[in-house]
């Protein structure tokens, strides 16, 4: 099936741009060059920079912001009031809670999940996302709980569950993570 092309945009007809969640909600911007495929749904007031695409099924909720050159994998959730930089990767089924703050040439590997709740429905508590800062890797299956700061350069390993924050240019490894020091062939920004 081919895809409609508007506005240097690819936008599948089984896509959903726009989505109204409330009354008073505003439709999102997008800019030039993105290709949005079947089965994606963006709400409204999201504000999203140029180059995006997605996956199928992917879902971005309101009140995100995202920069440019961004890609946003296949069953991939962004769950709203969440800040994404530029020239980032989130693989497949890729979980990004409310309150998440995603930083610059982040890659995230498939199935990641990230968490904003310390005491899911026993107590109450104000939900608080992971923020991951610029140029960090995060590996397919890490689990990060909420609150947590992965600095600068670092690095996440698959599987990984980070309990508590990642120090800038550090190896997070392990259940629950332990923090080592950064390989050399490690070290360096992202280039996404």
């Amino acid at each position: 099936m081919t895809e409609p092309q508007s506005r240097d945009r690819s936008v599948s007809p089984d896509a959903t741009v726009g989505y109204a969640y409330s009354e008073d909600s505003a439709e999102p911007v997008i800019g030039d060059d993105a290709t949005i495929r079947s089965g994606t749904v963006i709400y409204d007031d999201v504000t999203i920079g140029d180059g995006f695409t997605t996956g199928h099924g992917a879902l971005v909720r309101e009140e995100t912001s995202i920069g440019d050159e961004v890609i946003v994998g296949t069953n991939t959730v962004i769950d709203g009031q969440t800040t994404i930089g530029s020239r980032v990767s989130m693989q497949t089924n890729v979980y990004v809670p409310t309150n998440t703050t995603i930083g610059d040439r982040v890659f995230v590997g498939p199935s990641a999940t990230f968490t904003n709740d310390r005491y899911p429905i026993r107590r109450s508590f104000e939900l608080e996302g992971p923020t991951i800062e610029d140029d960090v890797s995060i590996g397919a299956n890490a689990t990060l709980l909420p609150g947590v700061t992965v600095g600068e350069g670092s690095f996440v390993a698959a599987g990984a569950v980070v309990i508590d924050d990642v120090p800038p240019g550090t190896l997070a490894v392990g259940a629950p993570a332990e923090h080592r020091p950064l390989p050399e062939s490690l070290k360096g920004g992202n280039d996404i």
